[in-house]
């Protein structure tokens, strides 16, 4: 590789930097825009001017080298100066695990990330349970390399369920041991649930959608000091097809989040809900990569239209540099591969994937024994929507009526006293059920209110809520 250039630009103070990459790199002569790199930090930026693109092969060492580090992170690619793009999977100093959102538009590369964080996540013994809501598609390599594996939307409300039954039986045992937090293997694994091609669940529309979220939510509230994690990994080009800004906004400020190749609406959303640092600005990143020339029809040369892709290619924007573009590691075979990828198998390894600690499987019931998929699934995780109602009217047939899009009616283990479910509750109880199980996380009155419209109560409007509120502060 040639000469880097380095340059450090100011503007006026209380200013902030904005640019147009295509602009910068022609008033520089540059024709290929990737060879610009450019970080932004309210008033001050950083351009690096490479001799060639710096992500075109990101190749990783070694498969051994996707194993969590003493800081609770796996490697999975790198920043365009060389640094590490780095996940963390879990935090050692507060005990918890974390809240993922790898998301972008179709073709930017969202898979393969995926797959190398569930073979991270194999490798780290940190058990799985995952949703491949294209069919088994995006990661067929996955299927024996996870815990338990799903490929239907049925099924990823039964892994659901069933985690956030697992979850409520956890923080039973866990209190009555005295513990506040989580502790690496001692005795219980680090657990995820991933749904991948999360916005088919998630979009307006779709059968479990409300239902989802509500334990999309709660999972992601709870489940951090009991060692239960939760990633969504998605095509979206805007957040209302991932359940709606306020299901993801405390996901996206301080869950791991990885951007790979947006759509304009995205981005305008990200900014104006205030999920991007402030004053920091992100290169559009384009389709394919290198220089385009200008061929005129007296021209006899050819233009090359076979220009690499920038798939993987993306921003770390929960990490310590969120505008240094970074790439995920190429992974897998060259070409496509009849059947299973041994290099993407490979990624995995031969050794035993982690599983849910034997005292949670009584908790996590007969979908989790049977690694059940699809109704079969649904109904042993959430047999009362299947059972008769007493008036003989008939049964819910296969789930996907009224009845299986409505709030949870959720399970609680046999251990744990029966709760006062929300319709016997005033407002002020749900709104104070709502708080104490967001561990101080500071909510918004919409937020409040999405909470407590999915407790399976009666619906209740916004000024109900903040009389609510208004009450509990006094």
């Amino acid at each position: 590789m040639g000469l880097i250039y380095e340059l450090t630009v100011k503007a006026p103070p209380g200013d902030v930097i904005g640019y147009d990459m295509a602009r910068l790199a022609d008033a520089m002569n540059i024709k290929d825009p990737a060879r610009l790199a450019v970080e932004t930090q309210g008033s001050e930026g950083l351009v690096t001017i490479y001799p060639e693109d710096p992500l075109t092969d990101v190749i990783l060492p070694g498969p051994e080298h996707l194993t969590m580090d003493s800081t609770g992170r796996i490697w999975v690619g790198l920043h365009h100066n060389g640094r590490r793009t780095k996940v963390r999977l879990y935090d050692p100093k507060s005990g918890s695990a974390q809240r993922m959102l790898l998301f972008g538009t179709t073709g930017a590369g969202k898979s393969t990330g995926g797959q190398i964080i569930l073979a991270g996540m194999k490798r780290s013994g940190v058990g799985v349970f995952y949703s491949d809501l294209k069919g088994g598609q995006s990661a067929p390599e996955a299927r024996g390399n996870c815990d338990w594996c799903v490929y239907t939307q049925e099924g990823a409300i039964a892994q659901l369920r069933t985690f956030w039954n697992i979850m409520k039986a956890r923080e039973i045992r866990y209190a009555a041991a005295g513990r506040s937090k989580f502790l690496m293997d001692r005795p219980d694994p680090l657990m995820y649930i991933i749904l991948d091609e999360a916005n088919r669940l998630l979009e307006k529309g779709a059968p479990y959608r409300d239902e989802a979220t509500f334990y999309i939510k709660d999972i992601g509230r709870t489940g951090r000091s009991l060692g239960m994690g939760i990633a969504l990994f998605a095509q979206a080009g805007h957040l209302e097809e991932l359940g709606g800004s306020d299901t993801l906004r405390s996901m996206l400020k301080e869950g791991e989040v990885i951007l790979l190749r947006w759509t304009s609406n995205l981005m305008r959303q990200l900014v104006s809900d205030g999920l991007l640092p402030a004053g920091q600005k992100l290169a559009q990143i384009p389709k394919y990569a290198g220089a385009v020339e200008l061929v005129s029809q007296f021209d006899d040369t050819e233009a090359d239209e076979d220009r690499p892709g920038t798939q993987g290619s993306g921003y770390h924007l929960s990490g310590l540099h969120p505008t240094a573009r970074m790439r995920f590691f190429k992974v897998g075979s060259e070409v496509p591969t009849e059947g299973l990828d041994p290099e993407m198998l490979a990624l995995y390894g031969d050794g035993p994937h982690a599983v849910l600690e034997k005292e949670s499987w009584q908790d996590a019931g007969e979908a989790y024994a049977g690694k059940l998929d699809g109704i079969e699934a649904y109904q042993a995780a959430c047999p009362e929507k299947f059972e008769e109602p007493e008036n003989g009217a008939g049964g819910r047939g296969r789930g996907g009526g009224q009845g299986a899009r409505s709030a949870p009616a959720p399970m609680i283990p046999a251990s744990a006293s029966e709760p006062r479910t929300a319709s016997r509750l005033n407002l002020t109880d749900r709104v104070l059920a709502v708080l104490e199980h967001t561990e101080g996380e500071d909510l918004d009155d919409l937020e409040v209110l999405a909470a407590v419209n999915a407790d399976g109560g009666r619906k209740v409007s916004l000024g109900g809520v903040r009389n609510a509120l208004r009450g509990l502060r006094g």
